[in-house]
């Protein structure tokens, strides 16, 4: 199948210049957790045949690679054999130079992280051909890397936030993809009002088989929609995870819910002990920078006046706690 897809997307792939634009590789050293997350302003739904996180192959306990920059899946298949034949992650880039399938190194971006002796290590490439703005960020246990970028903020922005979230390996990853939560972080995507068009994130735990990682998601968006993929991701993530920090989370009340996300002009409230009487705050995310405070009204939140984007969201009533993330859209 993986050589059906080479020979039948190889030549449109080339020509389209199809990039996965800013992507991270990680590796949990106590949990043995691998994990791979990215994003790209490439429209995959004229590329029938495709998940939305072909770019990134996880190896369960053992490695993550991401293969981009005028991707082909034999490249990416040929960095896999070179892990699990037991080569270093920069040894495994060293060949991948040698032996490029169309003697063009120089157009490839690479992310890789592996279990070596009991130890992570971790190495990234990016040609001198791919498109600017270009670069790769490696540290001790992960691989951040990006080609066609709004510049080095992207970088910078995902390598900080994966850094400073707390929670588990796929709590870190979500926050590196909402570092880049960035109007044209892939440069094509200015004009449509996004970072992107499709982005994904998937941890594979140590016991998970191969191919089928426990933790996935993934959002697929068309040229032209004007939806931030990484938004969506990121409702998609917090219906599977909890990963607010334990300093700001308090009990979560189970009988206070709201609802529709994403909203528009209106949040309303079910609550199960009738009607809810307080406030409502509101921080931007994933600054954080701007706060509000709405009231509550027979239930309901009056949003018009809120811009578009993702919001972390607080209320409490009689001890009952809860917060929670949604995000506004027109």
């Amino acid at each position: 199948m993986r050589i059906l897809v080479c020979l039948l997307f190889i030549c449109s792939y080339i020509s389209l210049s199809a990039q996965d634009t800013f992507s991270i590789v990680a590796m949990d050293e106590e949990t043995g957790e691998v994990g791979s997350a990215g994003a790209s302003c490439v429209d995959l739904f004229n590329f029938g045949g495709l998940t939305d996180h072909f770019l990134g192959e996880l190896v369960p306990g053992q490695a993550a690679i991401n293969t981009q920059a005028y991707y082909i899946p034999a490249n990416q298949d040929n960095a896999l054999n070179q892990i699990l034949g037991g080569n270093t992650p920069q040894g495994t880039l060293d060949w991948l130079l040698f032996n490029d399938v169309n003697l063009s190194p120089q157009f490839r971006q690479y992310g890789i992280v592996a279990m070596v002796d009991d130890s992570i290590q971790a190495a990234a490439f990016t040609g001198s051909n791919t498109d600017d703005y270009k670069g790769h960020v490696v540290g001790p246990n992960y691989a951040i890397q990006g080609n066609i970028l709004l510049g080095p903020v992207v970088l910078q922005q995902m390598e900080t936030a994966f850094l400073e979230a707390e929670g588990d390996l796929a709590c870190k990853l979500m926050a590196a993809m909402q570092g880049a939560n960035i109007i044209g972080a892939d440069g094509r995507c200015l004009q449509n009002g996004t970072s992107s068009l499709f982005a994904f994130l998937k941890v594979a735990q140590p016991e998970d088989e191969f191919g089928d990682p426990s933790f996935l998601v993934s959002v697929r968006t068309a040229n032209g929609a004007g939806i931030e993929p990484i938004d969506s991701l990121q409702i998609l993530f917090d219906q599977e995870k909890d990963c607010i920090p334990s300093s700001t989370k308090e009990t979560i009340g189970n009988s206070l819910k709201l609802f529709p996300n994403p909203f528009n002009e209106q949040i309303k409230l079910n609550y199960e002990e009738g009607d809810y009487s307080g406030f409502a705050e509101f921080w931007d995310l994933p600054s954080g920078a701007k706060h509000y405070t709405k009231p509550v009204v027979d239930n309901v939140i009056d949003t018009r006046d809120l811009e578009n984007g993702l919001y972390l969201i607080r209320l409490e009533n009689k001890g009952d706690v809860i917060y929670k993330r949604m995000l506004k859209r027109n």
